[in-house]
């Protein structure tokens, strides 16, 4: 595929937390050299083996409120209590200058407001879990939250299985690898478009 379509088009995939949306975003990362990752600012702790510019701009909710107010952002949101999240402009227009397409791993609210923001050269793909009980289940298992935490998730996942028909594709995730298969297809066919 030549550089110059994927120039200027954005593939966001949104889903509750536990739907599987990031390794679907990973797995396409390798499939296709023509994307490059959006990495999103927030205010929330490093987890884990995280990495600042790798994972997230990790930065203070200060200075995230002073990027609000001096218009950095293409879209941002409290996405939890106190817990900011947001894609700068900057970030999609480094990928743009390297002649990339941009994927984003963004909550359900951001990826709606990233569609409606680009729209047709927004690609909006909602990723859905087998059922909410198999969410809650995923999201229990990881065992990073502790029980607080875990509770608000899982009312935030509730409300956002709500919004899958305003997105241009629902991709079932009930098997990983059919997931994938399926989200190479539509990704591919996406990027081909003129």
């Amino acid at each position: 595929m030549s550089e110059e379509k994927a120039l200027g088009k954005l593939i966001i995939f949104s889903a509750p937390s536990g739907a599987g949306k990031t390794t679907i975003v990973h797995h396409l990362l390798k499939k296709f050299p023509e994307l490059c990752f959006s990495i999103s600012a927030t205010t929330r702790e490093q987890r884990g083996k995280e990495e600042h510019q790798n994972d997230y701009y990790f930065i203070s909710k200060e200075e995230f409120l002073h990027k609000v107010a001096r218009q950095e952002f293409v879209e941002f949101e409290e996405v939890y209590s106190g817990t900011f999240y947001g894609t700068l402009r900057s970030e999609i227009e480094r990928i743009w200058a390297m002649g990339k397409a941009v994927i984003f791993d963004i909550d359900v609210e951001g990826g709606l407001r990233l569609k409606r923001k680009y729209e047709n050269d927004a690609l909006a793909i909602f990723v859905q879990p087998p059922s909410l009980d198999v969410l809650i289940e995923r999201l229990t298992n990881r065992g990073t939250d502790h029980p607080e935490k875990l509770k608000e998730r899982i009312l935030k996942a509730e409300k956002e299985l709500l919004y899958s028909d305003k997105f241009d594709v629902i991709l079932k995730n009930h098997d990983l690898e059919e997931a994938c298969k399926e989200a190479e297809k539509i990704v591919g066919d996406f990027l081909r478009k003129p």
